[in-house]
């Protein structure tokens, strides 16, 4: 039967979905289309495309970008930026992988949702893609004057400098490249910044002529949309089209007749931390297209729970092993990775110690790197041989399983994780649905393990042991790298303009002219008003209340929220860290981690990590810290955190007494290396993350509880965790003593906040536990201490090993007068979507520019991301509150302002899953963010007008007079800005 256009392929019941997927062939064009209907109101839409590239120009990258760069029906630069302006989406991006690029979109309102698919599907299959847009968006040599030196720009190639100064980064991608030497894999999809200025237009163009068809693409529906509309739609989009082959099938990597080492440099920055190296064991995992011999459904999800068995959990043997040996800080590799044809898995260590690096010969160098693979090899064949602890096994299954029943993607939609779930069979020929049902392969698995077959040891042997397609990777430290790398950029970049005339320079300059030109001239009215959007009278005008039941006990409270959880309940118990005393705050993460990773009394941390794998939804440290509008002191909080069946509520409330009252905080070796960890993560995160360790080191300088949380979790705290290490080793007493005094004044029940989110029907039962757990913690008073934070606004430089900057500019717009109104939501989106990402993204080559508002404290700050500018970024901070100062009604035009404000409003309905409204609710309870609040805020920003933007900009004329610098840049770019400036930064090393 012919529906549209397409033809039904097959239709299927999946309960774990509660819905109905239908596959369908389109028989004109060849496009396949996947229909999951059911009752979820966050639809999602995703058209994919399989983009194997050649080599490593980034060529599938900067496609993604340019091609939501204006299109047939939607002329304009960008339209995916008007769009992001005014939709009520709950996810609008674009996603390249190795094989694949993605075009996902989400919405939980209906008009909106086809506006966006209308818009994207047109993109993709009808871009404009002009030269000028390869440049911006890829690559172009950037010169102004003939005496200048030569410089790349791009925002993709500035965007990979920032991916190629992570080590991290570096790590995962050489040990994928390694499998794949001979196959598409073993390229960067992302683009080699060294590579990327070899890619021209013409092969850039050819790209998309040879794999944007819907011949080569899987398009995807899921939610409670109409599915035949869904077809009609896309029948409208495909019929202008006829199939053809496209060649984008992926080769299979052949075997590797023996394993392999490679040897890569990095720079570590740090000389404290010089010569710490990384280490990968890498394996090419059976291929997904033997499906009836090893990799069906079944296989995949077993890897998945090998995985967690051998260094998911502090229980897992695997990274147990590589901790206890000391010979790193932390776990290394990115474990199973099933996204592609051929999975892989990798494993290994970071912060190994390689001293001497820099002059012993590779022998030396490289010793450790063979103990730590021994290790790995002797771990698993003594799993093989003696068997794996069945406790390990149950508490991997209950954890996998829990994960796939509750399906909890946070705010990431559920629809976008099962359409990549499908992906990773569909894309290569199989069937997509098969991904989506997990009950079938699960039960088999649990009927192995019933049966008593040594299930995963068999995997372990098969994948690991048995095979000879391996890879060892080493990060080798190489101090003073990355200033070598930035000369080797000058050089090349110096040869190729003295290769050049000055007419070929000069052409250069004014191809530079033409395209600022082309950015700076403003989209047409008749081309913004191609757009299809939402009105205002489509924004509900009121806010959306969650439900909050306060019940106050003897000295504690409950927060209870009624809301649907299909059966398991989320509990976050809260301890007030106004207690501790100032010099306690740093060990707050820390002392959170060893409550559930320390061990009890009564088991070890394996036992009680077995222990909560098996019987909870899992349970873990967190803590809130948010300033307070109105009010001098702010809200910090520990929340321990749990969630688990209504048949498991006992078994979950007994693991957190256990953890409160008989936590063994005494173990030396296993405090050490929840530090290490802690430290390794925080230096991996600094450069993907740059922008929010600026972001935080500024909003320190204007709010005592923002310099709380920087405290706890910024560069402040990383420098802390470095010096704790030592004490670790050499005043150990000191540290368990600091350790048993938080336990002391945080764990009572005076004070105590306890978070539920669960049904009536449940609660019921629920609530006479939870005062049984509640009345056996201990009764004591509590004393507020008195904290004294160093609120001091300065210009500093954060110095890291790195080719790219992160730029931020802020101060407490309240200290300078600023009277708090909802317009200055709207007013930062419209920044956002304008101002600051023509100057900064667009012209700028960063990859971001933003700006942000915290209503609680006041603080305004601007950040930009992978930047490769920065005096010239703050500059433009600086102009920001001319540009709202000068903004006529032919700018801002009635048009733009409705789009702002419903993008203000979609950010504020926000689609969440029933935990995140139980916590969210908690958090306005604990900030005094009431409902009426919130409703005047909601008018405000519905009622905003030009003028608004008009008297904001005189308080960002205040912020540029009276605002502070934080940069985290290299140390050379540091001091050159501080001989520019004559010591403007205090420079801070951090790496």
């Amino acid at each position: 039967m012919n529906y549209h256009g397409f033809e039904l392929i097959e239709e299927r019941k999946i309960e774990e979905l509660n819905g109905i997927a239908r596959l369908y062939q389109h028989l004109k064009s060849g496009a396949q289309l996947l229909s999951i209907s059911n009752d979820d109101e966050n639809k999602v839409f995703g058209i994919t495309f399989r983009t194997p590239p050649k080599d490593s120009t980034g060529v599938a990258h900067i496609m993604e970008h340019s091609v939501l760069c204006g299109s047939d029906k939607y002329p304009l630069k960008e339209p995916f930026i008007e769009l992001a302006k005014g939709s009520l989406n709950t996810f609008l991006n674009a996603f390249t992988y190795p094989d694949k690029t993605c075009y996902p979109l989400a919405s939980q309102n209906l008009q909106d949702f086809y506006n966006l698919i209308d818009v994207y599907v047109d993109a993709v299959f009808h871009p404009l893609i002009p030269p000028h847009i390869f440049e911006q968006e890829g690559w172009h040599f950037e010169l102004e004057t003939l005496d200048q030196p030569l410089a790349y720009k791009g925002v993709v190639f500035n965007e990979m400098r920032g991916v190629y100064s992570s080590p991290d980064n570096t790590l995962s991608r050489i040990s994928q490249q390694s499998l794949f030497p001979d196959n598409t894999y073993g390229v960067d999809s992302g683009g080699n910044p060294k590579e990327i200025p070899n890619l021209t237009y013409k092969q850039f163009k050819s790209f998309h002529d040879k794999y944007y068809h819907p011949s080569n693409a899987f398009i995807y529906f899921y939610g409670d949309d109409d599915p035949e509309q869904r077809l009609r739609l896309m029948g409208e989009y495909l019929m202008g089209f006829e199939a053809i082959q496209v060649d984008s099938d992926i080769s299979v990597q052949p075997a590797l007749d023996e394993p392999r080492r490679i040897v890569v440099p990095y720079d570590p920055g740090d000389a404290e931390e010089g010569e710490k190296g990384m280490v990968t064991v890498n394996w090419l995992l059976p291929s997904p297209l033997e499906v009836e011999k090893v990799f069906n459904p079944e296989m995949a999800l077993a890897w998945n729970i090998l995985a967690y068995i051998l260094i998911g959990s502090t229980a897992s043997p695997l990274r147990r092993v590589l901790l206890d040996s000391r010979l790193g800080e932390d776990l290394a590799g990115v474990g199973f990775d099933g996204q592609l044809m051929q999975p892989y898995f990798s494993t290994g260590l970071k912060g190994i110690a390689m001293p001497g690096v820099q002059n012993s010969d590779e022998a030396e160098q490289l010793a450790v790197v063979e103990k730590v693979e021994s290790l790995i090899f002797e771990t698993l064949e003594t799993l093989v041989e003696k068997g794996i602890d069945a406790d390990m096994i149950a508490a991997a299954m209950n954890t996998v399983e829990f994960q796939l029943r509750e399906n909890n993607t946070g705010s990431f939609p559920r629809g976008l994780l099962l359409m990549l779930r499908s992906l990773t069979a569909w894309l290569y020929g199989g069937d997509p649905m098969e991904r989506l049902a997990y009950e079938a392969p699960l039960t088999k698995i649990r009927e192995h393990i019933q049966k008593g077959e040594r299930y995963f040891e068999g995997l372990i042997k098969v994948g690991f042991l048995d095979n000879p397609h391996r890879t060892v990777v080493v990060l080798q430290p190489k101090v003073g790298l990355d200033e070598q790398e930035e000369q080797e950029w000058k050089t090349r970049l110096d040869a190729l303009k003295k290769r050049m005339s000055d007419e070929e320079l000069q052409a250069i300059i004014d191809e530079n002219k033409r395209l600022k030109e082309i950015q700076d001239t403003p989209d047409s009215p008749e081309a913004l008003a191609t757009i299809p959007r939402l009105k205002l009278d489509d924004l509900e005008p009121y806010v959306k209340v969650l439900p909050l039941e306060i019940i106050n006990r003897n000295g504690w409270k409950i927060l209870y929220h009624d809301l649907f959880t299909n059966s398991v309940v989320y509990l976050d118990v809260g301890f007030n860290l106004h207690v501790l005393s100032q010099e306690f705050l740093p060990y707050v993460h820390l002392f959170g981690r060893a409550l559930t990773k320390m061990g009890t009394e009564s088991e070890d941390y394996i036992k009680l990590s077995q222990r909560i794998g098996q019987n909870t939804g899992g349970v873990y440290a967190s803590t809130f810290t948010s300033a307070v509008y109105g009010r001098e002191e702010g809200e910090t909080w520990l929340f321990l955190r749990g969630k688990s069946t209504m048949e498991h509520t006992a078994d979950l409330l007994d693991i957190l007494r256990d953890v409160l009252l008989t936590v063994k905080l005494d173990n030396q070796e296993r405090f050490r290396q929840m530090v290490l960890e802690e430290k390794s993560s925080l230096e991996a995160s600094l450069v993907p993350g740059g922008h929010r360790y600026v972001n935080s080191r500024l909003r320190a300088q204007y709010n005592p509880t923002n310099w709380v949380a920087e405290q706890m979790g910024g560069v402040s705290y990383l420098f802390f965790l470095r010096e704790l290490v030592k004490k670790v080793d050499n005043d150990w007493k000191e540290v368990v003593n600091t350790l048993e005094q938080m336990r002391d004044r945080l764990i009572g029940r005076r004070g105590l906040i306890l978070n539920v989110t669960l049904d009536e029907s449940n609660w019921n039962r629920f609530e006479q536990e939870l005062d049984q757990f509640v009345s056996k913690l201990p009764e004591k008073e509590i004393t507020i201490a008195k904290w004294n934070p160093d609120v001091s606004p300065h210009n500093e430089g954060l110095t890291i090993p790195a080719q790219i900057n992160f730029v931020g500019k802020g101060a407490n717009l309240y200290q300078l007068g600023y009277q708090m109104d909802g317009s200055i939501a709207v007013i930062n989106n419209y920044l956002r979507t304008t101002w600051l990402w023509e100057r900064i993204r667009v012209q700028g080559g960063a990859y971001g520019g933003f700006c942000n508002f915290d209503h609680r404290s006041g603080i305004y700050t601007f950040l930009s991301y992978r930047d490769p500018n920065l005096l010239e970024t703050i500059d433009i901070y600086d102009q920001t509150g001319n540009f709202l100062q000068k903004l006529t009604h032919d700018q801002l035009t009635q048009d733009e302002l409705t789009k702002s404000i419903i993008g203000v409003i979609g950010d504020m309905d926000a689609y969440q899953l029933p935990d995140a409204k139980g916590y969210t609710s908690m958090v306005r309870y604990l900030t005094g963010e009431t409902d009426e609040v919130r409703q005047r805020r909601r008018e405000q920003i519905l009622t905003t007008k030009l003028d608004d933007f008009v008297v904001f900009g005189e308080t960002l004329n205040l912020l540029k007079e009276n605002g502070s610098v934080v940069l985290m840049t290299s140390t050379n770019t540091a001091q050159s800005i501080n001989e520019q400036k004559h010591g403007w930064l205090e420079i801070t090393p951090v790496m």
